[in-house]
């Protein structure tokens, strides 16, 4: 450590489950980052709505303001963690401006507001370190940012929202309703009151933004990707997919498209049961990345959790500290590529598709003739009572690869028809 240096100063912006985390880890590892760093971490302030709620940790008063200004414009470092897109953007424009390197774990700010903060970032010379916004603890952000860059990733698949994992492995597991899985799901802790950011597929979006942004070297915002989440998901389509071979997960599927082209999108998918993606199981999150010299790499771990994402703040921290140390101008983001970003109806993939028929002659011949009139190819078809004495039967079919368009198409035609009782379920299939 150099004895010359004077300490490095940590603005604290929030103190929730974690910020309190990332405030105690400071505190109670100073001495061993001072040996990493090779200066001392002192927090110099932090923000917080009200001097006088309750927190994870009690972090003595003195430290507490709710002067945004004096935090930011007296440290080194600001570590953003207030999440939301105001006031956290004028408050990293503020840290950006005044010098300082911001770490952040807002990945709603980055998926909107991304390459303007990257932007503000290279012009001032200051650099914003964001592992935490991606997978909580693990490491993906530097991965790509630095390990693969050299390298061509041409997919990505992400389980990257511990909340819908947890619903549908319950689901899958002890046979529970949609219902049922998300308020086990609440009561542990796992889903908020209002879970709509998680279940409707908007959090994986934010971060299926920003792995596309740095995997393709092209500005991806959130409204590029296209995104459903898991709301209409039933014990019918769980139990069609484990009769196939497969498990349901809500996937961030980034990916090259050709030469010239990107697509980003959230929805639920159909994963083989062999696949690496498929053994993960509860919150836990998992990264599935493809790149043409590195082959098939996996990402696993803890995606949430106070302690757990406070361990990629403080890892960031660490890093932007050794920078302030050394000097350097850092690592800018790269968008030099500027891909296309491919719409959902131009996407190829397979599909599994539930649907309620008449039971009599002839039904199969007119969904077949309706399949063969818009080229989309039958890969397997099996067929089960509803219940006893009906006069319909359930078909359970999966494609061969056709695009969103042909299959809005079908889809169009097969409600069309009086044979066709009702169509039960639509869900993608990947990783075959």
């Amino acid at each position: 450590m150099r004895a010359d240096y004077r300490p490095i100063r940590i603005g604290l912006l929030g103190a929730g489950s974690v910020g309190s985390q990332v405030f105690k880890l400071i505190q109670n590892h100073a001495e061993e980052l001072a040996q990493r760093v090779g200066a001392k971490l002192e927090i110099s302030g932090v923000l917080v709505r009200s001097l006088d709620a309750d927190r994870d940790f009690d972090i003595p008063k003195d430290y507490l303001t709710t002067d945004a200004e004096s935090v930011i414009l007296g440290s080194d470092i600001v570590v953003e963690l207030i999440g939301g897109i105001q006031p956290a953007l004028d408050y990293i424009r503020m840290a950006l401006e005044s010098g300082s390197d911001v770490v952040t774990a807002n990945k709603a700010l980055l998926a909107n507001h991304g390459p303007e903060i990257f932007e503000l970032a290279e012009r001032v010379g200051a650099q914003v370190y964001y592992e935490a916004s991606v997978a909580g603890a693990i490491p993906i952000i530097r991965p790509l940012r630095e390990s693969l860059a050299g390298d061509k990733v041409t997919r990505i698949m992400g389980i990257v929202n511990g909340t819908t994992n947890f619903i549908l492995d319950q689901m899958e597991s002890t046979g529970a309703s949609f219902e049922d899985s998300l308020q086990k799901a609440k009561q542990l802790g796992y889903a908020e009151a209002d879970p709509t950011a998680d279940i409707g597929g908007f959090d994986a979006a934010a971060k299926a933004a920003i792995l596309s942004s740095l995997a393709f070297h092209t500005e991806v915002h959130i409204d590029d990707v296209f995104t459903e989440g898991i709301e209409k998901i039933t014990q019918l389509d769980i139990e069609s997919a484990k009769d196939a071979g497969y498990t349901v997960k809500l996937l961030a599927v980034c990916e090259r498209v050709g030469d010239d082209a990107i697509a980003a999108r959230v929805h639920p998918t159909l994963i083989p049961l062999d696949h690496p993606l498929a053994s993960v199981r509860g919150a836990f999150n998992a990264v599935f990345v493809e790149s043409e010299a590195s082959g098939e790499l996996m990402f696993y771990g803890a995606g949430a959790g106070g302690i757990e994402t406070a361990s990629a703040v403080l890892g960031d921290v660490v890093m932007a500290a050794k920078r302030h140390l050394g000097g350097g101008s850092g690592m800018n983001e790269s968008s030099h590529a500027d891909l296309a970003i491919m719409p959902i109806d131009d996407i190829v993939t397979r599909y599994q598709i539930s649907m309620e028929v008449r039971d009599q002659s002839g039904v199969l011949a007119v969904i077949a003739s309706m399949f063969a009139d818009l080229d989309i190819s039958v890969e397997t078809l099996e067929q089960s009572p509803v219940e006893t004495d009906s006069d319909t039967v359930m078909l359970t079919i999966i494609t061969h690869e056709t695009s969103e368009r042909s299959l809005n198409k079908l889809m169009d035609k097969l409600n069309s028809k009086d044979e066709v009782v009702e169509i039960k379920g639509q869900i993608r299939v990947e990783g075959v």
